[in-house]
């Protein structure tokens, strides 16, 4: 039985997701099944999932609650903890569970908590709950965390962190977000 990795993708730049997504991809290829739970996302579609549709890969994708501000859907990288409504904690705790008892299945070679960080800067889920869930997986599984900000203890217990640092950015030229490399 191989050990598995713990793999920490954080940072200001962009790529945190694909990065994970590619390394799903990859475990794909090699027979191996992936789940990719994605916390906060929002609710229009994406071109990964949509990639995916209809596809004899291993992967599966479940994008869990998203956050309502006023006017819409937030930037959760930008909100603050006083900014989240019982209901989102209520659903943010329901989307935990949820992430909790399909990694603890044991039915996947690698899972990936895309936006982790931001449940945990959140007030959401607590880092304990993190460690916790890593220490209880099934030995050789595979795990991929993402998001900004993530905690010294999670940096700390990472086999491998890899942090995206933003140099240039078209959003600084008020180029909005582009389908097929945003979403």
């Amino acid at each position: 039985m191989n050990k598995g990795l713990v793999l920490l993708f954080t940072g200001t730049g962009k790529g945190k997701t694909t990065a994970a997504l590619g390394t799903a991809l990859r475990a794909a290829g090699h027979g191996k099944s992936s789940l990719v739970i994605q916390f906060l996302k929002g609710r229009h579609p994406s071109g990964e999932r949509e990639a995916l549709k209809g596809r004899p890969v291993k992967i599966e994708i479940v994008v869990l609650p998203h956050i309502e501000g006023e006017g819409g859907t937030a930037r959760f990288s930008i909100l603050e903890e006083s900014d989240i409504s019982e209901t989102v904690r209520q659903e943010a705790r329901k989307a935990w569970e949820f992430a909790r008892k399909k990694t603890l299945s044991g039915a996947y070679d690698l899972v990936v908590l895309d936006e982790v960080t931001h449940l945990i800067k959140l007030g959401l889920v607590s880092c304990n709950e993190v460690m916790e869930l890593l220490e209880e997986r099934p030995q050789d599984m595979d795990i991929i965390l993402t998001g900004r900000d993530a905690p010294a203890e999670l940096i700390s217990r990472a086999d491998l962190v890899t942090e995206m640092c933003e140099v240039k950015h078209y959003f600084q030229q008020g180029i909005k977000a582009k389908r097929g490399l945003d979403w």
